[in-house]
C-alpha cells in the first residue's frame, strides 16, 4: 500500500461493553480478554479518556463547571468507541452507567453496531473491601454506583467477580461471542424499551 492509498477498512468492528461499578473488575476482565480472544481487540476504558484531560486545569473548575466537563468527557468516550468500531476495529469498552443519560447516549451513538453488553457485578461487601484496599476511590461514590449501575436490568451476559476470576469471566465472554446468535441483543431491546416507555435522562 502506498502513502496515497486509502486503507481497506471493511465492515464495522464488534463492541464488548463492560458495565459495572468502579472496582468491580472490568479492567481486569478486559486485560484477560485481550489475551484470550483470537483477533486483535482494543481496550478503551472511560478512565483512560479521563486521564487525557489536563489535571491541573480540571482541579481549578467550579463544581458546576466540573459536572459539565465530566459529561462532555463521557459523551466523547462514547463517540471514541463508535469511531474505532466504525473504522473496523473490535473494541472492549468499560464504563460505569450509573446515570440514565449515559445509557441513553450509548444507545443512540452505538446504534447500528453489534454491541455485546456485559454486566460486571460484585457483592457490596467485596466492593467495599476492594475500595478500602485501593485507597484511591471515594467509597460513598462507589456504593452509589453499586446501587444504580445495573438499574436498567438487561444484559447479554453477566459476570460476578465476587468469586469468579477475571480469566474465568473473559473465557465466558469469549464462549458467548462464539455461540451468540445474530442481533437483536440487549442494546436493541433497551433501545426499543427506551422509545416505548419514553425514558428521560433522569436516574
Amino acid at each position: 500500500m502506498t502513502g496515497t492509498q486509502r486503507p481497506q477498512i471493511g465492515p464495522p468492528g464488534r463492541i464488548i461493553l463492560l458495565n459495572g461499578a468502579s472496582g468491580s473488575g472490568k479492567t481486569s476482565i478486559a486485560e484477560q480478554l485481550l489475551l484470550v480472544l483470537d483477533e486483535p481487540w482494543f481496550h478503551l476504558p472511560v478512565d483512560a479518556i479521563n486521564a487525557m484531560r489536563a489535571r491541573q486545569r480540571t482541579l481549578e473548575l467550579s463544581p458546576a463547571e466540573l459536572d459539565l466537563v465530566l459529561a462532555r468527557t463521557r459523551a466523547g468516550f462514547h463517540r471514541a468507541v463508535a469511531g474505532l468500531a466504525a473504522a473496523g476495529n473490535n473494541v472492549i469498552a468499560d464504563h460505569v452507567l450509573s446515570e440514565r443519560w449515559r445509557l441513553l447516549d450509548c444507545l443512540a451513538v452505538l446504534e447500528g453496531f453489534d454491541v455485546v453488553f456485559v454486566g460486571v457485578r460484585c457483592a457490596k461487601e467485596e466492593l467495599e473491601r476492594r475500595t478500602r484496599l485501593r485507597g484511591d476511590r471515594d467509597l460513598d461514590a462507589v456504593l452509589t454506583q453499586h446501587e444504580r449501575v445495573h438499574a436498567h436490568g438487561r444484559y447479554d451476559l453477566e459476570c460476578d467477580t465476587t468469586h469468579a476470576s477475571p480469566l474465568d469471566c473473559a473465557l465466558s465472554i469469549k464462549a458467548f461471542l462464539a455461540l451468540a446468535p445474530q442481533p437483536p441483543r440487549a442494546f436493541d431491546e433497551l433501545r426499543a424499551r427506551a422509545s416505548a416507555e419514553g425514558w428521560t435522562t433522569g436516574r
